[in-house]
């Protein structure tokens, strides 16, 4: 498992990608694989980003590696407790105007990703992905 921790802030989206992706190229990743996982990461990072430190300066740790083909990315903050797999999924068969805001983005990381939990843990917010790569 390879771990990166940086500054929870977008401006260090590129480089949370960069290091992720360096791992899936390293382990041959089918790139229609690759962009699901780099969409899901995008969303839970900058979600953190935004969400996780209302008084700012915070951090994140990503851990990412795959063994038997599958590709594990775990990221781990410090900030305020959130489990975004309590939240129900949205009603996707309504029209955008009678939904509800928020909650897209975990639902699209839930379709796309093989298999996604959430623990807190040690003071942590503790949120595991799974894909597999073929």
């Amino acid at each position: 498992m390879k771990v990166l921790k940086v500054p929870a802030s977008d401006d260090r989206l590129y480089e949370v990608q960069d290091f992720v992706n360096a791992e899936l190229e390293e382990n041959d990743c089918p790139m229609a694989t690759q962009f699901l996982i780099e969409v899901s990461l995008e969303e839970l990072f900058v979600n953190i980003s935004h969400y996780a430190y209302p008084e700012g300066n915070g951090w994140t740790e990503i851990h990412v590696g795959v063994e038997g083909g599958v590709m594990e990315l775990t990221l781990i903050d410090g900030g305020i407790p959130f489990d975004p797999l309590a939240k129900p999924d949205p009603d996707v068969t309504l029209l955008a105007e009678d939904r509800q805001i928020g909650g897209l983005g975990i639902y699209m990381v839930k379709q796309k990703m093989d298999d996604i939990e959430y623990e807190r843990k040690d003071g942590k917010n503790v949120l595991t992905i799974r894909k597999k790569l073929a």
